[in-house]
């Protein structure tokens, strides 16, 4: 992932499809009596544009979802398999090209088809412009073949490939009309403005105004060929959680999206519907390998003591509604995923013996980790705290050496951490996304763990990142077996997330995408 400290943070894991049974209350209805009202929703904006091939911010995600549509897509929560969106595709057998044909009858919101042109314009545009996020295309070729098909080529496989493309930022704009107000497919594009006051897509929203500070209201697309949404208008407001709790029980919004743990405990048995769900994020701790950094997180028989020393249950506790443990460090909503089961489990006798064979004798080990940041309002103090207990359970002595992010970002970034606590989340729902946990990787390598320390997990990684379709779960899971077993990572958590919404809403489909589906809230 490339670490945005505000992205990241900003609240928005998976919330599986939700359907909720529909219960009468003030203000309330029928789901068909909807049609043509108007749906509050409360977030915390993490948004800068809704140009949809320059946001990547998780609000952002959210618009572009109802605004625009994608070449390929996923069905409901399940980001597991992509499926068709404008186009089908077919990749070839060694991942290095896709080939994607455009259907027939998607009309963009002035009544324009959809066309294979448009769909060059919109990811070259996404590369050329070179916004944030742009590296999701970085080394692709994309060319137009005929007018129904276009090719996607990359100098090496990426069987990824399939599950970037729905991303809002891959949305497909309408050429003319981006063009026509200073859209090009180089940085010296000047369509951003257009676009954040007007939207050029084909999906079952059009964009009525933009404040990317305080408010953003869609309303329905008209030449929208898909199932026609249940509200006209939708509000989408930015509102810090406290005030989402209060807006949603008393009925002012009917969806909050980012309460925190204890704000949603709060509202247990009030007139409200709450699902928790694991979210995309992960965290994890590391103990560093570069000897020089410290000899006994660098010491195998250490590492072990502090693998079956941690009270995982306990830790995943910390969490509340929601959490789950995964089994390593690929989260429990992706392909090639491990049951907890698999993961490292405690076990006291075997991690003091362990301790005793690695020669510590006591010495102080510190813990690094950022304290001014919380993942789904998860506090890495509490963790940080948890598992200095738990640890001193078996003979180890950690102090705890908390700074603000800002401070300690250079520092985990640099490799300079003894113990480093932190968390991961997703560019895109595919595990590639975690090779960077492996030997002289991005991630391995602030663990202070070179490419020729462990010859054997960089070829299992190699093996995953090539694998074919029928090859990628069981790739991964031998990849994830082996980092439990050998590296110094030590997944804890998924924290759960929360959507509460008023009784008048009777369900929800989310995804860790775009967080929330809003033209099929029903």
């Amino acid at each position: 992932m490339k670490f945005s400290f505000k992205k990241a943070v900003a609240a928005a894991g998976l919330v599986t499809a939700v359907t909720i049974g529909l219960a009468g209350c003030a203000g309330g209805g029928s789901a068909s009596s909807q049609a043509g009202k108007t749906l509050v929703v409360d977030a915390s904006f993490d948004l800068k544009t809704a140009d949809p091939n320059r946001s990547y911010e998780t609000t952002g995600q959210i618009i572009a979802k109802a605004m625009y549509e994608t070449l390929l897509t996923f069905k409901g929560s399940d980001v597991t398999t992509p499926v068709d969106g404008l186009a089908s595709y077919e990749m070839n057998a060694d991942n290095t090209v896709m080939t994607l044909t455009m259907k027939d009858g998607h009309v963009f919101s002035d009544g324009s088809p959809v066309t294979v042109d448009d769909a060059v314009f919109s990811l070259t545009r996404l590369q050329g412009i070179k916004g944030n996020p742009s590296f999701l295309l970085d080394g692709l070729t994309i060319e137009k073949v005929d007018d129904k098909t276009l090719t996607i080529t990359s100098p090496e496989p990426r069987p990824e490939l399939p599950f970037i493309l729905p991303n809002g930022a891959l949305s497909v704009v309408n050429q003319e009309t981006v063009e026509a107000h200073g859209g090009t497919n180089t940085e010296a594009d000047s369509a951003e403005s257009f676009l954040n006051s007007e939207s050029a897509g084909s999906g079952p929203y059009v964009l009525d105004s933009f404040d990317a500070a305080k408010q953003v209201v869609l309303t329905a697309n008209e030449n929208y060929t898909g199932t026609k949404p249940k509200y006209e208008r939708i509000v989408l407001r930015n509102v810090e959680g406290p005030t989402q709790k209060l807006n949603v029980e008393k009925g002012e919004s009917q969806l909050a999206l980012d309460l925190n743990p204890d704000q949603v405990a709060e509202l247990a048995g009030a007139n409200v519907n709450i699902t928790s769900n694991a979210s995309r994020y992960m965290i994890f701790f590391f103990l560093n390998q570069n000897k020089n950094v410290n000899a006994w997180t660098s010491n195998p028989d250490f590492v072990q003591a502090v693998k079956l020393g941690v009270d995982y249950d306990k830790i995943v506790a910390l969490a509340g509604e929601g959490a789950v443990r995964p089994g390593g460090p690929i989260p429990s909503l992706f392909v090639g995923a491990l049951d907890a089961a698999a993961g490292n489990q405690r076990d006291i006798a075997a991690a003091k013996a362990a301790l005793a064979a690695s020669g510590y004798n006591g010495e102080a080990v510190t813990l690094n980790f950022p304290n001014d940041i919380t993942v789904q309002g998860l506090s890495f103090t509490s963790i940080a705290e948890s598992l200095q207990a738990q640890l001193a359970e078996i003979g180890i002595n950690i102090q705890l050496a908390p700074a603000p992010v800002a401070t300690e970002l250079d520092a985990y970034r640099n490799g300079q951490e003894t113990i480093g606590l932190w968390y991961w989340g997703p560019d895109f729902p595919h595990p590639s996304n975690y090779l960077v946990f492996s030997p002289g990787q991005l991630v391995g390598l602030r663990a202070g763990w070179e490419s020729e320390a462990d010859p054997k997990m960089v070829a299992l990684a190699n093996a995953a990142k090539t694998a074919g379709e029928s090859e990628v779960e069981s790739a991964y899971k031998e990849w994830q077996e082996y980092q439990n077993e050998a590296g110094p990572f030590i997944p804890l958590l998924q924290p759960g997330q929360s959507i509460v919404t008023s009784k008048s809403i009777s369900s929800v489909v989310a995804n860790p995408i775009w967080t929330v589906d809003l033209a099929l809230i029903d």
